[in-house]
């Protein structure tokens, strides 16, 4: 049977209402989802989140914040106002809360807040400003984080700085402290580019190291750094400024090719000496030590260098090399002519005709004696003939070039040994010294005129002796037997070795 068409309407009815029901509870289920999902989130947040009406009544709260704040123990969240909480008021938080509004702008502020246990937080408030649709602000949503540990680190870093800075300027030693942050990035670019060999390409282009040298900023500098380049404390601005030009010494650019480097490495070398100059010009020798601030090691941004002035010390250690080589050569060498000595005649020999016997090389000797030198010192006394032994030791250094060198062996007695001379070569040789001494005239100096002849004994290395002692024997022979024949001769050894 047919229904009646008003029980039809009924049924539509019916039907429409109870859809609408199902989507009201589906929504009032999605919307308590939605507030479960937003409480969770917002419990676990590691920062503390509030927010308040115009009237500064609290309007939501996280478990967070509940915890960096103490909130009335007598009162429910819903019954507070924040604009009465003694902690907000005593720090001004109410006041930029208020401000907030009344801008209608985002802020961030810092305050020190008394929490739960009695401890002291600083808090950091991120105020957002509630903006409705209409333009008028329904309240303030704020977002709290704890900077309690940061701020301690902070003050810590403070204290650390401001002892260091006080260390830094009453260190004895003198100090700089220099910025190389600009370099290092500057070289970072470089070598993104393409640059593999910096030492090369900066060798290539001498224009670049001055370019990278100027991006090291010197930050600071103690009085000792000041007084060892002899400035004055009213300066130091200036000389920071322009410390390159102040203070380097000779091999700059080398220098700076290697401090370019090692900041390209992040790495320095230790110790190392180097030469500074002082406002005045005058070179100082000094021991740097460098050493880069823990936490720039990357950057370069602080770097530390001590200086030591050891000019005192390397003058010293200049002055006694400087003697222990004035001892070996008057050791090795002959008072009055400034000849080699006999010692040196006897160390060295034996090297030169060793090696001339490995070389397959000759070696002659010249031995010679001034002739009837008795008859001189008789008639001008020692003093003179002392001072016509030193003239005829100037003629003999004159007239050999090295590795030739002549000995004075004993009284007027001269030894000249000549490597790489063969018997015809040392013959001419001796000619030539004889020829000096007998176109020179003594004893000028002392107003007289004195005229001197000498004789000389050849000997030659192999043909007429196998070592040093054999070779001097033989040339002093051969001295001895042209002096038995007569004067201002020279004589060479007649007998081979194989005699």
């Amino acid at each position: 049977m047919p229904l009646a068409p008003e029980t039809h309407a009924q049924l539509g009815e019916a039907g429409d209402a109870a859809a609408l029901l199902r989507r009201c509870q589906r929504a009032e289920a999605a919307l308590q989802a939605l507030e479960y999902r937003n409480k969770i989130l917002g419990d676990s947040a590691p920062f503390g989140i509030f927010a308040i009406d115009p009237e500064g009544r609290l309007q939501g709260i996280n478990r967070k914040m509940r915890d960096l704040v103490p909130w009335p123990e007598t009162l429910t969240l819903a019954e507070i106002n924040v604009y009465e909480l003694q902690a907000f008021v005593e720090a001004g938080i109410c006041d930029d809360l208020r401000l907030c509004m009344q801008n209608k702008l985002a802020m961030i502020r810092d305050y020190a807040c008394v929490a739960n246990q009695g401890e002291c937080h600083q808090l950091r408030f991120h105020f957002g400003p509630v903006v409705e649709p209409t333009g008028t602000v329904s309240g303030v949503m704020a977002f709290v984080e704890n900077h309690t540990h940061l701020r301690q680190a902070q003050l810590a870093a403070q204290e650390s700085e401001e002892r260091y800075r006080i260390l830094f300027q009453s260190a004895p030693v003198a100090m700089l402290e220099r910025d190389a942050s600009a370099l290092k990035q500057h070289l970072e670019e470089l070598q993104a580019s393409g640059v593999d060999d910096l030492d090369a390409f900066l060798m290539a282009h001498p224009e670049e190291v001055g370019r990278c040298m100027a991006l090291i900023k010197s930050a600071d500098c103690n009085n000792a750094f000041l007084s060892l380049l002899e400035a004055p404390v009213q300066d130091k601005d200036t000389i920071l400024a322009d410390l390159p030009r102040v203070v380097m010494g000779p091999g700059f650019q080398q220098m700076a090719r290697e401090i370019i480097v090692m900041v390209a490495q992040s790495r320095f070398i230790p110790e190392r000496e180097m030469t500074i100059r002082t406002v005045h010009g005058q070179e100082k020798r000094v021991m740097s030590r460098v050493m880069v601030l823990a936490g720039h090691e990357t950057t370069m941004a602080r770097v530390v260098i001590s200086l030591v002035d050891i000019s005192t010390r390397v003058a010293a250690e200049e002055a006694l090399r400087a003697s222990e080589q004035r001892f070996r050569e008057q050791a090795l060498h002959d008072n009055l002519t400034g000849l080699y000595n006999q010692r040196y005649l006897h160390h060295s020999l034996p090297r030169l005709i060793q090696n001339a016997h490995a070389q397959d090389r000759p070696i002659s000797l010249i031995f010679m004696d001034l002739d009837n030198f008795k008859k001189v010192v008789d008639a001008y006394g020692h003093l003179n003939g002392s001072r016509a032994i030193h003239e005829v030791g100037a003629i003999l250094r004159a007239g050999l070039l090295p590795p030739a060198y002549a000995v004075a062996y004993a009284g007027d007695e001269f030894v000249a040994v000549l490597p790489d001379h063969d018997l015809e070569k040392a013959l001419a040789k001796a000619e030539e010294l004889q020829e000096r001494i007998k176109s020179a005239t003594f004893l000028q100096s002392q107003g007289k005129s004195v005229r001197l002849s000498a004789s000389c004994g050849i000997a030659t290395f192999p043909t007429h002796g196998a070592d040093a002692e054999a070779l001097l024997a033989a040339a002093d022979t051969a001295l001895f037997d042209v002096k038995g024949t007569g004067k201002g001769a020279i004589g060479r050894y007649q007998k081979v070795m194989s005699e």
